[in-house]
């Protein structure tokens, strides 16, 4: 067994009500208009379609992805009789789930000790937030933790994350501001190591001054790590802000350009009407969404699962 196998079990019945309360401002803008788009139809027609597609794009789906699920649904429309609203609903639900669960990777059974995650992505995000989050998830689930301050350009990240620690009750490893991220780095996996730890979680600056600096300095953060630990990091998590839409697009470019992303964090999705973005970023960059912010709460930071996700967001109890 994995030591994140726990990530996979079924959410209980207060994570999908908060999953449906998060997604609220969402649901009643993007699928609210799905919904009445949907209203009386009984075939899936051009005028439908134009709709369609300028809700998905207005949503901030994006232009790529919204244009392969409106050719998706073309392809079933020609081949399948609709004869109703409900099973245009359900077409379009089918479509968007597996365009989310195409992208999936399922690394929770791995055995590898500890698993070194580098979360990266730009200062206002949430990135510190979500490293605190995840910690207390892995310690509420019997995994020893460290988090390592790599993030030296900043005191305020420095001092919100030993913050976390102390409230979490983990390892902090920090040399403070302005040390060598990739010193702190590899002195955090070297103490992870010697303490037995399950998972080890480092923090990156969120803003260099150019793009060129950015993937040299993760570049080399990751340089000293694999010399400790040759497959150092396991996994490189970009930690997106939904609420900003396109604006995650651009951020999420940048930093699969600058480094091999492995997995996205979508936080404050309970704050906007954004939602859609979750689908776009995971469609074109090709990255699974693994964890996403529904609140302000500790527990607030639910593993994604991409059919919860859907059901919730086309659910009709508004």
């Amino acid at each position: 067994m994995g030591i994140f196998s726990f990530l996979k079990k079924e959410k209980s019945e207060e994570e999908v009500q908060k999953l449906d309360q998060g997604l609220e401002k969402t649901k009643s803008s993007l699928f609210g208009k799905l919904s009445r788009a949907l209203l009386g139809k009984s075939k899936i027609d051009d005028e439908f379609l134009d709709e369609l597609e300028e809700i998905l794009i207005t949503s901030d789906v994006g232009v790529d992805t919204t244009l392969k699920i409106i050719e998706r649904i073309e392809e079933r429309a020609s081949k399948d009789k609709f004869i109703n609203s409900t099973e245009l609903h359900e077409l379009l639900k089918q479509e968007i789930t597996e365009l989310l669960v195409a992208n999936r990777r399922d690394d929770n059974d791995t055995s590898v000790k500890p698993y070194v995650i580098m979360v990266v992505g730009v200062n206002g995000v949430g990135k510190t937030t979500t490293i605190g989050k995840l910690a207390n998830k892995f310690k509420s689930n019997g995994l020893n933790v460290v988090l390592g301050a790599a993030d030296t350009f900043r005191a305020a990240a420095v001092d919100q994350l030993k913050i976390w620690s102390d409230r979490v009750g983990v390892d902090f490893v920090s040399k403070g501001m302005n040390a060598d991220p990739a010193s702190v780095a590899f002195d955090t996996v070297k103490h992870g190591q010697e303490q037995n730890a399950d998972v080890i979680l480092i923090d990156t600056a969120g803003r260099l001054h150019n793009k060129v600096n950015l993937m040299n300095e993760l570049s080399k953060i990751k340089r000293v790590m694999s010399k400790v630990i040759p497959d150092a990091p396991h996994e490189v998590l970009l930690v997106l802000d939904a609420s900003t839409g396109q604006n995650a697009f651009e951020q999420a470019k940048q930093f699969t350009a600058a480094t091999e992303v492995t997995a996205l964090a979508l936080t404050k999705l309970d704050g906007t009407a954004k939602g859609g973005v979750v689908i776009g970023i995971s469609d074109q960059f090709k990255v699974p969404v693994k964890y996403i912010g529904v609140g302000e709460q500790v527990n607030d930071l639910q593993v994604f699962e991409p059919r919860s996700f859907v059901d919730s967001l086309f659910s009709e109890d508004q």
